[in-house]
């Protein structure tokens, strides 16, 4: 800890909300990240991606040791989260070792995310210390697993186009519209979201189907097999735009999914791995949408995530319901304090 670090816990700086929100929620996923890698290190076979698995678990552990410290510190309870009571090891594979890999790779993604989002929002020094240095080895997390996958042939490099001949301005209002089949192709930022989006839901399908097969609970399963056909629906919307700019798709990632159907994992953790994969992908949706320049793609985005939306909120009743969702900090009630 530097020397500021050290002079802001003389002086007693409480956490503020949002670097409270960024530590609780982290905590929740590396529990649920220790259990999942836990699991691919028990069926991993390939002795390039083992590795690249021991080297993630390494981090979520050192992760979950830093941020209970930080909890302790502060007097602040530590979240139920993820145990090896949510995982069983002794069950079959579910995917294949490559599926797990680009899983992985798509993982760290959404872990970056969350990363910059925790260093810009908060306060504290420690804390930003803390981030900057999740920051950079998730980043080099991400560099290992895009190598691996493209040493093994199976990452799906985005579409190319052809390099613009002169910098230019947009000339005319028809830029933006995309009615009645009256629209120019996509250009560079929009082709960029859309794979991105697509390359995201087709790992969040195969995920989803596997989940279908092995959760206990029938509500479950029914909930992962609409999680299946949503996004197969989002699918073709994405991937319909890019065919009709002749550019292609990312690869599929069904037939990696295995026919066992023994849980390797407990229901409240499936459940609560896919509301989490179901809220980044609105907020990637949302980016994507800011900024496309085409109304009818804004238009697609508009209900993709609505539809999205509704399908989190009925995840989110089924772990209300049962139990599943911890609750995370929130404001005083002042007028329940004042028996208002």
């Amino acid at each position: 800890m530097h020397e500021k670090a050290k002079n802001e816990k003389e002086h007693n700086i409480r956490l503020t909300s949002p670097e409270m929100a960024s530590l609780w929620t982290a905590y929740l996923n590396d529990t649920m990240a220790i259990c999942v890698i836990k699991y691919m290190l028990e069926k991993v076979e390939d002795s390039q991606i083992k590795p690249v698995f021991e080297y993630a678990s390494n981090l979520a552990e050192q992760h979950v040791q830093i941020i209970a410290g930080i909890f302790e510190e502060e007097n602040f309870p530590i979240p139920f989260g993820f145990t090896d009571n949510d995982v069983n090891l002794s069950a079959p594979r579910l995917f294949s070792d490559t599926f797990w890999l680009m899983y992985l790779n798509e993982m760290t993604i959404h872990g970056l995310t969350g990363y910059n989002v925790g260093l810009t929002t908060a306060t504290r020094s420690d804390i930003r210390e803390y981030y900057t240095k999740c920051n950079t080895s998730s980043m080099e997390l991400y560099h290992r697993t895009t190598d691996l996958l493209l040493s093994k042939g199976v990452f799906s490099r985005p579409p190319y186009i052809s390099t613009p001949s002169n910098a230019d301005y947009v000339k005319k209002q028809s830029f933006i519209s995309g009615w009645f089949g009256d629209h120019r192709p996509l250009n560079s930022i929009e082709i960029s979201n859309i794979f991105f989006n697509l390359k995201k839901d087709i790992v969040n399908r195969a995920l989803q189907m596997g989940f279908s097969q092995v959760a206990k609970s029938q509500e479950v399963r029914n909930y992962m097999v609409r999680g299946v056909d949503l996004t197969f629906k989002h699918i073709e919307v994405f991937s319909s735009i890019l065919h009709e700019n002749d550019l292609p798709s990312p690869n599929r990632w069904e037939s990696e999914v295995t026919n066992s159907n023994i849980a390797p994992f407990s229901d409240k953790l499936m459940m609560y791995h896919v509301m989490v994969l179901v809220g980044t992908a609105v907020g990637f949706y949302g980016a994507g949408m800011a900024v496309c320049m085409r109304t009818d793609i804004v238009l697609q985005y508009q209900r993709i995530i609505l539809e999205t939306q509704r399908y989190a909120e009925d995840g989110i009743n089924i772990m209300i319901d049962n139990s599943w969702m911890e609750q995370p900090p929130q404001a005083d009630d002042r007028k329940a304090l004042a028996h208002i």
